[in-house]
């Protein structure tokens, strides 16, 4: 028998310190753009990739033969590489060390990629840091408050 698969996650992590640093709309579509690249770069294929300023979200396929956190690690490499090479910011971005990844059944994919079309409305009422909490609680997932913002 072949082998079928279907591996569809959300993904979010944010600026280092939370750091609004996509504030410019030109440069933050840039910045979701390489990152889609990136996502087929590594084998996946990025269904809708959006955020706000301090951090980015993504609806992503991602191939069995590679781990989560080894996709998600180079994306967040390659994309901050390329920041730092191309923007012309004085300072050195990065995002943070941490992140969350969620399985999306396909029944909800299209309320998920709605959800992650709809950041710049969603975050004039909530900010990252309740929102975040609140993926964490809605999907089940363990975690320590003293340790989620390191």
């Amino acid at each position: 028998m072949s082998t079928h698969q279907q591996l569809l996650y959300h993904i979010v992590f944010s600026t280092k310190n939370r750091k609004p640093f996509l504030k410019n709309d030109a440069f933050r579509e840039s910045v979701f753009a390489y990152a889609a690249g990136i996502s087929k770069n590594l084998g996946g294929f990025a269904l809708n990739v959006n955020g706000y300023f301090d951090h980015m979200h993504l609806l992503v396929r991602i191939p069995a033969k590679i781990a989560v956190s080894k996709f998600i690690g180079e994306l967040k490499a390659n994309t901050s590489k390329h920041i730092n090479d191309t923007s012309g910011l004085i300072y050195k971005f990065g995002w943070q060390d941490g992140f969350g990844a969620f399985t999306v059944s396909t029944s909800q994919k299209d309320k998920v990629y709605e959800y992650i079309a709809n950041q710049m409305q969603h975050h004039l009422g909530e900010t990252y840091k309740a929102e975040y909490i609140r993926l964490l609680e809605k999907h089940e997932v363990e975690y320590d408050p003293r340790y989620v913002w390191e």
